[in-house]
C-alpha cells in the first residue's frame, strides 16, 4: 500500500471531511483512503437532502459528492450548498459516462471531480490541488481531461 503525506490544513489540524454517497460501500471505500491522507471524517450521507443538512452541521473543509443519489442529486445539493457556502470545497465522485453532468456540477460551483472507481494517488493529487490557495502551487490535476480542467490545450 502506497504511503501519502498528510494533507493537513493552513493550521497544521487534519482536514475534515464530509463524505456523501449512496453506496454505503462506497462511502467506506472513500472514508479509508482519507484516513490515508491523515484527513478525518466530519460526517457522511446517502443522499443530497441530508449533504446539505450534514454541511451546515459539520463545516468540514472539503465534500466529496456523489452525482447520482436518491432524495436529491449531487448536482442540486452542491449548487444549494455554495450558495450558502460560496467557499465549500466540493469533490464530485461520478461513474464513467457522465461527462455531462460533471460540467453541470463544475458549473454549479463544484471544484473538482474524481472517477470511480477512485484510485487514491488520484485521489490525493485532486485533493492537494483543491486545498490549495495558489492552484498553481499544487500542479497540474492528475487525471483529468484538459478540456475538464478549464485549462487550454497546448
Amino acid at each position: 500500500m502506497a504511503q501519502f503525506a498528510p494533507l493537513l490544513r493552513k493550521d497544521h489540524q487534519p482536514v475534515r471531511y464530509l463524505v456523501v454517497d449512496d453506496s454505503v460501500f462506497a462511502r467506506k471505500n472513500l472514508m479509508k483512503m482519507i484516513e490515508m491522507f491523515g484527513g478525518e471524517i466530519a460526517g457522511e450521507a446517502g443522499d443530497g437532502l441530508t449533504a446539505i443538512a450534514e454541511f451546515n452541521r459539520t463545516k468540514p473543509d472539503v465534500v466529496l459528492m456523489d452525482i447520482t443519489m436518491p432524495q436529491m442529486e449531487g448536482i442540486e445539493a452542491v449548487e444549494r450548498i455554495v450558495r450558502q457556502h460560496p467557499h465549500a470545497r466540493i469533490v464530485m465522485v461520478s461513474s464513467v459516462g457522465y461527462q455531462e453532468n460533471i460540467l453541470a456540477a463544475l458549473q454549479k460551483g463544484a471544484k473538482h471531480f474524481v472517477q470511480k472507481p477512485v484510485k487514491p494517488e488520484v485521489l490525493y493529487e485532486i485533493l492537494r490541488y483543491v486545498l490549495s490557495d495558489d492552484p498553481s502551487a499544487a500542479g497540474a490535476p492528475v487525471g483529468v481531461p484538459v478540456a475538464l480542467a478549464g485549462e487550454p490545450r497546448s
